[in-house]
């Protein structure tokens, strides 16, 4: 178990919450899908195992996570904050993946 502080709007006293993960499962993704209802936003992960193959390629959901949208707006605000500290020690991630792909240099 671990102690982690759960996030505070401005003005608001921050609380420990104390984590049980010895059952959490752990997958990893790197395709995801949002949709949403007008009361909840569904998170579908899954791994995409082609991801320059053309727009057929079939992407099996393997998790889907399923929050109301006060949770999805706290964890956008934990989330930017996560990818704006690594930028900040690492340098900016582009996402756009023709913009990191470097020309073959021909060899003579």
């Amino acid at each position: 178990m671990a102690d982690t502080p759960a996030a505070a709007g401005d003005g608001q006293q921050q609380i420990q919450v104390q984590l049980d993960d010895t059952h959490a499962t752990t997958c990893y993704a790197n395709f995801c899908r949002v949709t949403g209802t007008p009361e909840e936003v569904v998170l579908d992960l899954g791994l995409n195992i082609q991801p320059f193959a053309g727009a057929n390629s079939t992407i099996p959901v393997t998790q889907r996570l399923i929050v109301n949208y006060f949770t999805a707006k706290r964890m956008l605000a934990a989330l930017q904050m996560t990818v704006q500290r690594h930028e900040q020690a690492f340098g900016v991630l582009e996402t756009d993946v023709q913009k990191r792909v470097r020309p073959q240099v021909k060899k003579s």
